[in-house]
């Protein structure tokens, strides 16, 4: 399993690409 790490994750873009990569199946550290 891939992992990313986001930074700024509870608005904006930083949400939306901590969503679209857990859908895509990443493991996401937020």
């Amino acid at each position: 399993m891939t992992t990313a790490f986001i930074t700024g994750a509870t608005s904006g873009i930083g949400r939306a690409m901590a969503i679209a990569l857990s859908d895509a199946g990443y493991e996401v550290y937020a």
